[in-house]
């Protein structure tokens, strides 16, 4: 499949040189939209203009949409007033604010003087919703059916309409006011009798979105029933547009993608690609965790440096400290990654804390057991036995086992409480990840570690 792009990028870019232009149409347009931007996205910036204008108008909306902002941004200095309106003519308005979103203020300006007045209206009125809300991600290209309508009027008006509008499918019954009264699908009013009144085939129990809705609320409820669009409302109860099922798709990925930074301790500060990210804004993004997470590990040093009589009456016990710590570690980020999926699938609610904490208290004793039990056998077999380290005793391998299955508990306890605490407070569940929950244990291992050898071990 890889050597099938490079094949055809290198066709492209023959035809390209050659100026086969009448080629290169006909090629483009048995080809998706979303291929052909890929294809812009290998070209060099002076050929980009050239391709692009051998477009057909049809698609080549389309294709600017499924564009990087790169390259989107040098596109619209190289094409003219009249070849930019054009394209902002064909394409859907949520699309065109998602792209202003993202451009220079110059380029901004642009954009909406080459709108039409009523485009500029509506891209304002959406771009003063706030960010990641519902307002911001819905289109107000639909279409609206009123009651008293019959099928056959209905369906007119989706052949006038429906052209310029973003779906057709699901389409939306609202009053005069434009207050939401009910919904009904293309197949039903195909199939039903010409006089039928759209209020005797409409499904009035609607599922609808405010417009101040978070939108991962929003995706999950398209998730969750299957919608291709979901209808929203303003405070009033007024149809103001829809979030389709695309943007629910790209919601998703953002936020999926944002919760892997966060759990990697990573600032989420951009939706470019990593190959277009520069190095200062990687930087940037890392840099505080790692002082942050450095900072506060110097309370492990000071957990050792407290307890160094007992290190030097026992040396071996130095030597189990990365086990412990690396294990706790991995045991807490298990527990923590499995809350935090579930609290973002909504499978769990902060009011299930005790559920959860019972359930993972007893995963964490079987694991506990095990962990303890495989790791008294390698001390007696490896560190005994076969390596002869005299400082390794059996009551020293009790300690560490001891430890470890502890460390094992607290860590699931941990692990699975942070997160749902952090949900309850308003804050993202994902901040309580693998590193921040790896410090704290650490810290808690160690100190369990050194109060139990030096109880048992009388140091």
């Amino acid at each position: 499949m890889e050597n099938a792009k490079v094949t055809l990028q290198d066709t492209i870019e023959n035809l390209l040189k050659n100026k086969r232009y009448a080629t290169l149409r006909d090629i483009l347009t048995t080809m998706n939209p979303v291929d052909i931007a890929a294809i812009f996205e290998e070209l060099q910036n002076e050929k980009m203009p050239v391709l692009y204008r051998l477009l057909p108008k049809d698609i080549a909306a389309d294709v600017f949409v499924e564009m990087e902002e790169d390259t989107q941004q040098f596109l619209i200095h190289s094409l003219s007033d009249t070849e930019l309106k054009e394209v902002l003519d064909d394409m859907f308005l949520d699309d065109v604010v998602d792209m202003i979103e993202e451009m220079p203020a110059n380029v901004v300006k642009r954009i909406l003087r080459q709108s039409t007045p009523e485009d500029r209206k509506q891209i304002n009125a959406l771009l003063k919703f706030p960010e990641d809300s519902a307002g911001s991600i819905m289109t107000t290209e639909l279409v609206i059916l009123r009651p008293d309508m019959t099928a056959e009027e209905a369906i007119k008006r989706i052949r006038r309409t429906g052209v310029d509008k973003e779906t057709i499918y699901t389409c939306y019954v609202a009053d005069n006011l434009s207050k939401l009264r009910g919904i009904v699908t293309i197949k039903d009013l195909l199939l039903a009798e010409d006089d039928t009144k759209v209020s005797d085939m409409m499904d009035t129990n609607v599922i609808s979105v405010n417009t101040y809705t978070d939108q991962e609320e929003v995706a999950a409820i398209i998730k969750k029933y299957d919608f291709l669009a979901l209808p929203v409302v303003d405070t009033e109860n007024r149809l103001v547009g829809i979030v389709t099922i695309d943007d629910a798709v790209d919601v998703m990925q953002e936020e999926a993608t944002e919760d892997i930074q966060k759990m990697a301790a990573i600032t989420p500060n951009t939706d470019k690609p990593y190959l277009k990210i520069g190095i200062f804004s990687t930087w940037l993004s890392r840099i505080p965790w790692l002082l942050l997470l450095m900072i506060s590990a110097t309370f492990t040093g000071m957990i050792i440096s407290s307890f160094e009589d007992a290190l030097a009456a026992s040396v071996a016990l130095a030597a189990f400290i990365p086990m412990l710590m690396d294990t706790g570690g991995n045991t807490g980020s298990q527990a923590s990654v499995t809350v935090i999926r579930a609290l973002s699938l909504k499978e769990i609610q902060f009011k299930d804390l005790i559920r959860v904490l019972w359930k993972e208290i007893r995963v964490a004793v079987l694991c506990g057991i095990s962990l303890a039990a495989a790791a008294f056998a390698k001390i007696l077999l490896v560190d005994m036995l076969l390596l002869g380290n005299a400082d390794v005793t059996t009551m020293v391998a009790f300690v560490v086992c001891l430890t470890l299955a502890i460390t094992v508990v607290v860590a699931k306890i941990i692990g699975c409480c942070l997160p749902m605490f952090a949900y309850k407070l308003g804050f993202d569940p994902a901040v309580m990840a693998s590193p921040f929950i790896t410090t704290i244990v650490d810290a808690v291992s160690l100190i369990v570690y050194f109060f139990i050898a030096t109880n048992i071990l009388q140091l």
